[in-house]
């Protein structure tokens, strides 16, 4: 049973608040009366204590009017609906009352059809707007129980180049995601998801994609991103942070020790205008299949290589001789499918982690040359300098630099 709508009777003559209570059956209306009142400070203690829905408002009350109350009421109680009484002589302030919105006003004698009147009009709207007011409550309870459902279709529709510049903006205000782009865009590919004749049954392989979605998920918490799957059963990841090598590195490692899948992780820093996330994508997908052109022997080089960066005494022999191969066959595979030597990928990888720590941290040049692999300040700035242009000291108080190299 819906509860009944709360009225205030402010009037300074007792008579005719007395007429207006007796002359209606409220409860037929779905109304009481809470209080009457005779002066206008009266009447605003009583309508803030009952929260009221409805105020009968005499335009003459000592001590305030009622238009003074009315327009402090407007700020207490905003949704409170208002109908004036008033004499002939009073016209001009039950005017000023209607500007006030004011629902409708009544003449003094009171008429009770008049007065019934316009209570059943005022009953029915208030009905209609708490009506309108569920069903909006429903629907943004609906909406805030899907919303990680709509982020994900906000992102697919938006790397496929479906919302126009305006939409963009509008759906990352409405989805309560940060104002701007990305700042990177991600692919973990299971290339079992796209194989012609994939070796395991379709229900099997959706539930190790699902598991798989909750390991990147697991392990990028506390990161503000979207996870989504794109087209292709890819899982596809906008961040609005930049994520380290390390962590990239660790997603295709806990997919290999939890579920003992290979996967091919991709990650593209994004610093086009807010419409081209779509070319950062395609470039993503596009590096993303290479990887799994890769043979088993660089895949296993390079997440070696990604582990023991930060060691100074990893060499190409040392190197080789943990994988079983030999130097000059290692360093000819690393160069055919990554297009870089070992010293080459190596370095980089040193040099994107020392960028990390340079634009996040206040260690100093020396700390951060040891962290990532470096003996000394001297070799570390040496080799900073040969990839960006610039020296450690200088990249971090802002010199212009060159983009470093993907290393993957």
């Amino acid at each position: 049973m819906k509860p009944l709508y709360r009225v205030l009777i402010a009037d300074d003559e007792p008579i005719i608040r007395e007429g207006i209570r007796d002359s209606v059956e409220w409860e037929k209306l779905g109304m009481e009366v809470v209080g009457e009142a005779e002066d206008g400070e009266e009447a605003l203690e009583l309508a803030e204590k009952y929260g009221i829905d409805i105020l009968l408002v005499d335009m003459n009350m000592p001590f305030m009017d009622g238009i003074t109350l009315m327009k402090r009421l407007r700020v207490i109680l905003p949704e409170c609906r208002y109908v004036i009484i008033t004499g002939h002589d009073e016209f001009s302030y039950a005017q000023e009352g209607i500007r006030l919105g004011v629902e409708d006003y009544i003449l003094k004698p009171v008429n009770t059809d008049h007065l019934q009147r316009v209570l059943e009009h005022l009953a029915n709207e208030l009905d209609s707007v708490h009506q309108q007011n569920r069903y909006l409550k429903a629907a943004s309870d609906q909406i805030e129980k899907n919303i990680p459902l709509l982020r994900e279709r906000f992102c697919l529709e938006w790397i496929e180049g479906q919302l126009t510049e305006e939409e963009i903006y509008e759906q990352l205000q409405f989805l309560q995601l940060p104002g701007d782009i990305p700042r990177q865009l991600g692919i973990v590919r299971w290339p079992e998801m796209s194989a012609s004749q994939p070796l395991t049954k379709e229900s099997d392989r959706q539930l190790f994609l699902f598991a798989l979605e909750n390991i990147v998920s697991e392990l990028l918490q506390h990161y503000e991103r979207v996870m989504f799957r794109d087209t292709g059963s890819n899982i596809s990841i906008c961040l609005w942070e930049i994520i380290s090598e390390e962590k990239i590195a660790e997603i295709e490692r806990a997919a290999q020790q939890y579920l003992k899948i290979a996967v091919n992780v991709h990650f593209e820093e994004i610093h086009e205008e807010i419409g081209a996330i779509g070319l950062v994508y395609k470039t993503c997908l596009d590096k993303v299949y290479k990887e799994s052109q890769l043979s088993p022997l660089v895949r296993r080089a390079r997440q070696y290589i990604h582990d023991y960066y930060h060691d100074p005494d990893l060499t190409l022999e040392v190197f080789a001789r943990t994988l079983q191969v030999s130097p000059v066959y290692l360093s000819r595979m690393l160069k055919k499918e990554l297009g870089t030597s070992f010293v080459g990928f190596i370095m980089h990888l040193r040099i994107r982690r020392a960028i990390q720590l340079l634009n996040s941290t206040e260690l100093t040049i020396l700390e951060i040359a040891e962290q990532v692999g470096y003996e000394s300040q001297h070799y570390f700035s040496t080799a900073f300098k040969k990839v960006m242009g610039v020296s450690p000291n200088q990249y971090r108080k802002g010199a212009a630099f060159s983009e470093v190299p993907d290393s993957r």
